[in-house]
């Protein structure tokens, strides 16, 4: 603990508000997603959806601008530092947040979104870089699960908060809601946060060496694999997250109970991520991450099955998603940084590679999924099974390639 507060030290606080921060400036994708999600229904009455999946749009517009962010972040945080990105993904965030709050079409909140989608970009990439250049290994896993423990408490609450914002006023008071947190969050960085990345090991930006770090990325075998699998997964995830305004308030008519509901589950994965943080050091990110998928596509097999013999109740939904939930809890923050590990020398383009490619294949997945709604859980359960099921197996063949080279390499010192 001691040398985890040392690492922290280097930013200008303790380790305690260190991790605090990074949390909550992953939130703001998190809660700029869910704080919105049972408005979702209103909006396309009021904006003339023409389908009722339509809404759901608004959740893959801002994926779409984050994926695309992250690819313009990452090199520049490798050649300006964190905070200037920060900064400058914050004040990209209030345009995109003032375009929704003065929308009057459903195409012009898109855009809104979109354009937020490229601001939170900022602090996503800086969030997971600033952990990168302070912590390493098991001990960076730690940290990410410690992370994603807070990070979770934010969905947790904020689709009640926007419930909440909705009894005194309309859903634009989300937006509004979006800008104080975005504030809050800039004196915070300002006053607090020094920068995490020396000159000396800044990467000057250029063509020749984005495309080298890109490639460097995308070829390393473990990397690649793992990228490959948080897309997976977390597209199923995005196939629900589209989804559960509907399947909640519609399907199962729970109403305003809906934020309670999805609280809950939430907070399923908070409690997971912190289980994670006490055991990945003794049993490693790898084994935890193999296994916690294979429940997730035996659990899926199993309820997707359900369908043919009993009508699902909201109880048999609820008991599957915390199943799903709770080994989301022991995958996000290993798996990101399974893939993070090799790449500790381009910290910032490996976040961009990772985080863009990862985020552009599930919002396409979730997107796909959670066009496919049909009032029934059958497209999300069938989403979990073959996602997963493909990730078990870029996971088995990237383990077993990982083991070649060791043996290779004890062939030639021999």
């Amino acid at each position: 603990m001691e040398n985890a507060h040392n690492n922290a030290s280097s930013s200008g606080m303790g380790s305690k508000e260190f991790t605090l921060l990074v949390a909550l400036l992953m939130s703001i994708t998190a809660i700029s997603i869910d704080a919105l999600l049972p408005a979702l229904g209103i909006i396309g009455n009021e904006l003339g959806a023409v389908t009722a999946n339509q809404p759901q749009l608004l959740i893959s517009m801002l994926f779409l601008g984050l994926a695309m962010g992250q690819l313009i972040c990452g090199p520049l945080s490798d050649a300006l530092g964190r905070r200037p990105i920060l900064f400058g993904g914050f004040a990209l965030y209030l345009v995109g947040t003032v375009v929704c709050y003065q929308a009057d079409s459903l195409e012009m909140l898109m855009l809104g979104r979109f354009i937020q989608g490229l601001g939170v970009a900022g602090p996503y990439i800086s969030a997971i870089s600033l952990v990168r250049d302070l912590y390493h290994g098991a001990q960076m896993a730690r940290i990410m699960s410690l992370v994603m423990m807070i990070f979770v408490l934010v969905p947790a609450i904020a689709p009640t908060l926007g419930q909440a914002i909705m009894f005194v006023d309309d859903w634009r008071g989300i937006f509004e809601m979006y800008l104080v947190y975005a504030v809050l969050l800039i004196v915070w960085i300002g006053f607090r946060l020094k920068e995490t990345l020396p000159k000396s090991n800044r990467i000057p930006f250029s063509k020749k060496g984005f495309y080298e770090g890109f490639k460097e990325v995308v070829t390393n075998r473990i990397t690649a694999s793992y990228t490959i699998c948080m897309g997976l997964f977390f597209g199923s995830f995005i196939g629900y997250l589209n989804s559960s305004q509907q399947i909640f308030q519609v399907q199962f008519k729970t109403g305003n109970l809906f934020a309670l509901y999805f609280g809950l589950l939430a907070l399923v994965l908070g409690f997971s991520s912190l289980i994670n943080s006490r055991i990945v050091e003794k049993h490693g990110a790898k084994y935890i991450a193999f296994r916690a998928i294979c429940v997730v596509v035996i659990a899926s097999i199993a309820f997707f099955a359900l369908h043919a013999f009993v009508a699902i109740s909201l109880w048999m939904f609820l008991v599957y998603a915390a199943v799903l939930f709770f080994c989301f809890g022991l995958l996000f923050g290993n798996v990101n940084s399974l893939a993070m590990e090799p790449m500790g020398h381009v910290a910032g383009i490996a976040s961009a590679v990772i985080g863009s490619v990862s985020s552009i294949m599930s919002m396409s997945i979730g997107t796909v999924i959670g066009q496919m709604y049909n009032n029934t859980l059958m497209p999300i359960s069938g989403g979990f099974v073959i996602m997963g099921s493909l990730a078990v197996c870029i996971m088995y063949w990237a383990e077993k390639g990982r083991v070649e080279e060791v043996v290779e390499e004890q062939s030639a010192a021999v």
